[in-house]
């Protein structure tokens, strides 16, 4: 389940959807991001939090409220959690908590922690806070679009992006919740370069990227399939499914996902 492992972070990834996890650790904190998904694996990912810990404190940031996301919030009662005051205020959290109930039962499985929605210690209200620890800083960005509350974490300065489900490479965008404000979120992305070191962007779903160049071609992904998607829409055309999954390998599971969008 380990995917990368470097001196200061873990990368796990899920079998389910190539979710990633991560586990980020120096001498100022642990940071463990969207811990997930199935019962074992949230073990695992457990059993290392618990090995490299000491007494350092651990914060619990979660990306965003899909349930995928947030599936393993019980199983760290002792983590303060860093989440956006949208995500600690959604009106939609029963309906969340129902889908990993739905989960669970349809696939038989029993977690030894509670299924229960996040409470939010460190809400981010606005672009640009910071949490300081020790030499560590974190700065975060407001992120709707995919859903409505998520968040952008950049770590320094280890040049670390943590960017939830944006820029992955092997989905096209899954826009839950606003075109515009996903096409804004991800518009941002020289913005960023300008204020913050980047050593390495990690997405929810897939492969890190390291070289700027892999960044900008993943967005350059994104913007053109939501241009031709909303071209089609818009003008009554049929969209070029073919392309699509030349492009992206799992079209019996995507294909739900792009008739969302």
């Amino acid at each position: 389940m380990i995917r990368f492992q470097h001196d200061d972070l873990l990368l796990f990834e899920s079998a389910l959807f190539r979710t990633t996890t991560t586990l980020f650790y120096n001498e100022d904190l642990l940071l463990l991001v969207d811990p997930n998904w199935l019962p074992g694996e949230v073990a695992e990912i457990r059993h290392w939090v618990q090995q490299l810990r000491g007494t350092r404190a651990l914060y619990l940031l979660f990306t965003h409220s899909d349930y995928d996301h947030i599936i393993a919030y019980g199983a760290f009662p002792e983590a303060q959690v860093i989440a956006t005051q949208a995500l600690a205020d959604n009106p939609d959290r029963a309906s969340i908590l129902q889908q990993i109930r739905d989960f669970d039962a349809s696939y038989y499985l029993r977690r030894d922690y509670p299924i229960t929605y996040p409470v939010v210690d460190v809400p981010v209200k606005a672009d640009g806070q910071q949490l300081v620890l020790g030499n560590t800083r974190l700065t975060f960005y407001l992120a709707p679009g995919h859903n409505r509350d998520g968040l952008f974490t950049l770590l320094e300065p280890q040049g670390i992006w943590i960017v939830g489900d944006y820029w992955s490479n092997i989905e096209f965008p899954y826009v839950y919740h606003s075109f515009a404000d996903y096409r804004r979120t991800i518009g941002r992305l020289a913005e960023l370069r300008e204020r913050h070191a980047f050593r390495m962007l990690i997405p929810g779903h897939g492969d890190v990227a390291v070289e700027w160049g892999e960044v900008e071609k993943r967005q350059t992904e994104s913007l053109a399939y939501l241009d031709r998607l909303e071209d089609a829409v818009r003008n009554h055309r049929s969209f070029d499914l073919d392309s699509l999954w030349r492009r992206y390998d799992f079209p019996a599971g995507m294909l739900p996902f792009h008739r969302g969008n």
